[in-house]
């Protein structure tokens, strides 16, 4: 069902953009949404710890969140960038996501990054090490909401 699943959105989004309804290019078409769907299969996409259409249900409160949590650190690096001061504090701390699975870690580090003020540096055995421009956002990194909530995108 997996596979068919990905083989329609690839069809379908591929006959919207190309626009081009003339034979050869409708079989270059097939040929080329195939080709994706037999790599895709052969990398082991479809493996149930990495596929990642499961995280559908739980996708659209975590990007809400993740929404806010965004416009609230833009407002915080705003206003360390205003301040002639410039009070910043960089710190990297290490955040243990091991208990939560291989997909949402890789969701959990971009959301990190997306999250002004805070960039992964890396990713390793579950470990993420991230770079916060203060020390304060070390400590809400650390407090593990971010953690929780990306655990929550793989519970159904």
């Amino acid at each position: 069902m997996r596979i068919v699943t990905l083989a329609i959105l690839l069809v379908v989004t591929w006959l919207l953009w190309s626009g081009l309804y003339q034979p050869i290019v409708l079989g270059l078409g097939a040929l080329s949404c195939l080709l994706v769907v037999l790599l895709a299969v052969r990398i082991g996409f479809f493996e149930k710890d990495v596929y990642t259409l499961h995280l559908g249900p739980g996708l659209p409160r975590f990007w809400l969140w993740l929404l806010k949590e965004i416009v609230v650190a833009s407002v915080q690096v705003a206003r360390i960038i205003l301040n002639p001061r410039l009070p910043i504090s960089p710190t990297i701390v290490t955040i243990d996501a091991r208990a939560v699975p291989l997909v949402s870690q890789a969701t959990l580090a971009n959301a990190i990054t997306l999250t002004a003020g805070t960039v992964t540096l890396d990713i390793y055995e579950g470990q993420l090490e991230v770079h916060c421009l203060t020390r304060d956002a070390a400590l809400q990194l650390e407090q593990g909401e971010m953690v929780r909530r990306a655990l929550q995108l793989t519970r159904r």
